[in-house]
């Protein structure tokens, strides 16, 4: 039997395009209809893209044209997918902890840069500012929190939280602390595989009483490994901060370390990159500065990625000196390293109200209070 195009798509007109309210015909779905004699070959684009909704269409397709025009037609579809692409966004992952407005990730590729120094300077200036800010030690296997907070022979309560037992964070400075470091003695060594350790995160960040934050700092450990991912599956991360030294051997891992959050997979937003121990200034000498370790290498670094590069610290023994005796440096008053410090948590602060402004409103969380960043531009 002879078959005609015309009686083929007036077939087809009576099968919906998946997902849309026309029919393949109106929506323009078919593209092209071939008849020779008894064979037909259809060609037809469709934009949903499950495997469901093609081979639904194809189905329909060879059952309309064998009960509508001939039972015994020999029918060939091809079957495209043109599903629009998906813009690509920030995203928000893992379940929002009540009342924490912001998590800020602090990272490094390798050990050795003074993240946590970092980290505990930028949490007690953040305090200093008016913000309510809680600090989570991630680091399994060496967390540090506990001595740089002087809190290193204090044990969490056990406190009930809407008939719940919950940990209640140790507070110092202003800053609310939880760290492995509080539930292991001091000589200690925590030997545990990858889901041991992030079982141990999961329940410092989900059986803790955090109350009301406007940020959360992560301290997380040196590398790219199980932690980060446990971390980044586990929490709505809303920034990372990455610390590096201006030396090449540190700066090929923090490279990495970017790398890391800008993953399609992971995609948290980097806020910018910190040059740690970028110059050594003598007490003897306040106007000289030595490039121990190079000079300039994570700002040229920063703008070699395309992130922000959030500022310099410079090596002092001060900053050392405080960590190790349980009072971080930036709680020094009217000294340049307060100065300093300052001046990095003002950009990390206005870098992330950036961040949050990028996203779409839905997604994006907000800071209430600025109370104290007079750097930062509110719209």
């Amino acid at each position: 039997m002879k078959l005609k195009k015309v009686d083929i798509l007036k077939a087809l007109e009576k099968i919906s395009a998946p997902g849309e309210g026309q029919n393949l015909v109106e929506s323009g779905a078919v593209t092209n209809v071939q008849v020779f004699g008894d064979e037909v070959e259809v060609d037809v684009t469709i934009k949903n893209p499950s495997l469901q909704a093609k081979k639904k269409t194809e189905v329909e397709i060879l059952k309309i044209i064998h009960s509508e025009v001939y039972e015994k037609a020999k029918i060939k579809v091809n079957l495209k997918v043109d599903a629009p692409a998906k813009p690509k966004v920030n995203q928000i992952k893992g379940n929002p902890i009540p009342g924490i407005q912001n998590i800020i990730a602090v990272a490094s590729g390798k050990g050795g840069v003074g993240k946590s120094t970092i980290t505990a300077n930028l949490a007690v200036t953040l305090a200093k500012m008016g913000f309510k800010v809680g600090l989570l030690d991630t680091d399994i296997y060496g967390p540090s929190m506990p001595i740089m907070f002087d809190v290193a022979n204090e044990k969490p309560l056990s406190i009930n939280v809407n008939g719940k037992a919950k940990m209640k964070p140790i507070e110092n400075y202003g800053v609310k602390l939880l760290s492995i470091g509080f539930f292991t003695q001091p000589n200690q060594a925590v030997i545990w595989r990858g889901p041991m350790a992030a079982k141990a995160l999961n329940q410092m960040i989900f059986d803790a009483h955090w109350d009301e934050l406007d940020f959360l700092l992560l301290d997380l450990p040196p590398g790219t490994g199980d932690i980060h991912l446990s971390i980044m599956q586990s929490l709505p991360v809303t920034g990372a901060v990455v610390v590096s030294t201006p030396q090449e051997i540190a700066l090929a891992d923090a490279r990495k370390g970017v790398a890391m959050f800008q993953q399609e997979a992971i995609n948290v937003p980097v806020l910018g990159i910190v040059e740690n121990m970028a110059y050594f200034t003598p007490e003897e000498l306040p106007d000289n500065k030595y490039y121990i370790f190079g000079q300039n290498g994570a700002k040229n670094l920063a703008e070699d990625l395309d992130v922000p590069f959030l500022g310099e610290m410079p090596l002092v023994q001060s900053i050392r000196e405080a960590g190790d005796v349980g009072r971080p440096a930036a709680l020094q008053t009217a000294s340049p390293i307060e100065e300093a410090f300052e001046e990095l948590t003002k950009n990390v602060v206005q870098e992330l109200v950036r961040r949050n402004t990028d996203l779409p409103p839905t997604e994006a969380i907000k800071i209430t209070t600025m109370a104290g960043c007079s750097a930062v531009k509110k719209k």
